[in-house]
């Protein structure tokens, strides 16, 4: 029988009060307030911390606190991944973010959802969809990528745009809900 843990990585329901769910997101809590808190300057400090969180992270990664996540353990970064000020990683689900990838102030990479039915929700039981974004992406302050999305190697996500769909790569979006303003294709 899967623990509510697997469950949840595997994107089926699961119950977020489980114990082990608990401890995870207590655990990532205390990394965040130890990461959020040091300073600028502090890079040894800041990666051994980072490390302890995230599931992966490539080399010459810069995550500008404060930074939120979930769990931490799901997140998964490219090497020379730049993350400004105030960002949310909601990582019940695996989030994969490629090499490269900048991505603005108080961006949310929004993993979790919530069943559509009102008993299973009474229930106390959600899941998430995992989100991708390819390499070379540019994602603009305040935008919002939704559960399940895939953002295409070199596409650009509008500041504010809400991207509740895929985004070819090489599109520029925006919008709420995002829609593609420009497909030029992928270009390094």
């Amino acid at each position: 029988m899967a623990t509510e843990q697997q469950k949840m990585i595997a994107g089926e329901l699961y119950r977020p009060g489980d114990p082990e769910l608990v401890a995870a997101r207590k655990r990532a809590q205390s990394l965040m307030r130890d990461y959020n808190g040091t300073i600028y300057g502090d890079s040894a400090r800041r990666q051994e911390i980072l490390e302890a969180l995230l599931g992966s992270m490539g080399a010459d990664c810069v995550l500008r606190a404060p930074l939120y996540v979930d769990y931490g353990a799901s997140i998964h970064l490219g090497r020379e991944v730049f993350m400004n000020y105030g960002c949310v990683l909601l990582d019940g689900a695996p989030i994969r973010i490629g090499d490269r990838v900048q991505i603005g102030p108080a961006v949310q990479i929004l993993t979790a959802d919530h069943p559509r039915d009102a008993e299973t929700r009474k229930a106390g039981l959600e899941f998430g969809k995992p989100i991708t974004i390819g390499a070379d992406v540019w994602i603009g302050g305040g935008a919002i990528i939704l559960p399940g999305v895939t953002v295409g190697e070199g596409a650009i996500v509008g500041a504010g745009a809400v991207v509740t769909r895929d985004v070819p790569p090489g599109a520029t979006v925006a919008g709420s809900p995002a829609r593609v303003l420009e497909n030029r294709g992928h270009t390094p």
